[in-house]
């Protein structure tokens, strides 16, 4: 008996601790799920909070990628317009220098400046300026009415458009810079002799004012200088209006008497006149003298060859044998006499 009860007590015993481990085994256990359970909540939350960022982030860069698609297509139109524009600026481009070769170098190339200086001279009042006034023979299309009730000349002069064109260049070298600038001379002391003409005593002040682009002003000086000489006065288009009106003011207050007028103006046209017989003496006289210069030296040899000939004639007849000694010394004295 006391062998089954320790039986018995170990089987207890036994039972007992194979109660508690299973008890300590289920609480841990359910330990494990609890804790496997919270870890799947908060998968599950991590999960779904990746998922709403990775929503977010797709949503931001899908509209990112639309933008940068827009700004592309604007880009592309801009590209293709710019692309469509160039040929359109090409060819105005080329119908400017079309139309500006055609205004330079027609019958009406003096429009554009006439256009221009109207334009310069718009803010002056409408009695100050009086147009299309007779002055010896020719029409002038613009005039300055001075205190007093002569007139000053205005004539506006378009010059060599393509020299200007070239000499605008950047890269233009040294050597062909002063041959442009020596053709704009020329032509700027050609339209100075044309605006000479417009002086006269009697309507006009003694002297006129020429108005000429201002890039030709910019390399003429020369030419203006000259231009002083013939009582010509050249400014460019800019300067055109400060100009007369201190002229106008100077001429207010330093105005000289008339009978001085008259006679600087009488003056001028003497000299105008005179440059005229000069130019008539250079041109007939010097040419008539040139022409009699000719006659004598032809003259000249043909009497050489006539006295050539009349020598040989008189050495032929003293080797003949004839009793030519006297002629043959009068043959040898002529040639020095």
């Amino acid at each position: 008996m006391p062998n089954m009860s320790l039986l018995e007590l170990l089987f207890a015993l036994l039972l007992v601790c194979v109660l508690l481990m299973v008890g300590v085994v289920a609480a841990l256990v359910w330990s494990l799920v609890r804790r496997a359970d919270g870890q799947v909540r908060d998968v599950a939350e991590l999960r779904s909070r990746l998922e709403a960022g990775g929503l977010t982030q797709e949503s931001q860069a899908s509209e990112l990628r639309e933008r940068l698609s827009q700004t592309q297509s604007v880009v592309e139109g801009l590209r293709s317009a710019l692309t469509a524009r160039q040929p359109v600026e090409d060819e105005a481009r080329a119908s400017l220098r079309r139309l500006e070769s055609v205004i330079a170098g027609s019958s009406t190339r003096g429009a554009a400046g006439e256009n221009i200086l109207e334009e310069t001279l718009r803010a002056l009042p409408p009695e100050m300026l009086q147009r299309n006034i007779w002055v010896g023979g020719k029409v002038v299309e613009l005039a300055l009415r001075l205190p007093g009730g002569k007139l000053l000349p205005i004539d506006s002069k378009w010059v060599s458009s393509a020299a200007l064109e070239q000499l605008a260049e950047p890269g233009l070298d040294a050597p062909r810079r002063a041959q442009l600038t020596a053709q704009v001379e020329r032509e700027v002391e050609r339209r100075v002799r044309e605006v000479s003409q417009y002086i006269d005593p009697a309507t006009t002040s003694p002297f006129v004012l020429a108005v000429i682009p201002d890039a030709a002003y910019d390399v003429c000086r020369g030419a203006i200088v000259g231009a002083h000489h013939r009582h010509v006065m050249v400014v460019g288009y800019t300067m055109a209006l400060p100009y007369l009106l201190t002229l106008y003011q100077l001429h207010l207050q330093f105005a000289r008497s008339v009978d001085m007028e008259k006679l600087q103006s009488a003056l001028i046209d003497v000299e105008r006149h005179l440059d005229t017989l000069e130019g008539v003496l250079e041109n007939k006289l010097q040419r008539a003298v040139t022409m009699l210069q000719n006659a004598y030296g032809e003259g000249k040899q043909v009497s050489a060859k006539i006295r050539a000939s009349a020598q040989s004639v008189q050495v032929t007849d003293h080797d003949s044998g004839e009793d030519s000694t006297e002629p043959l010394s009068l043959a040898l004295v002529e040639p020095s006499q």
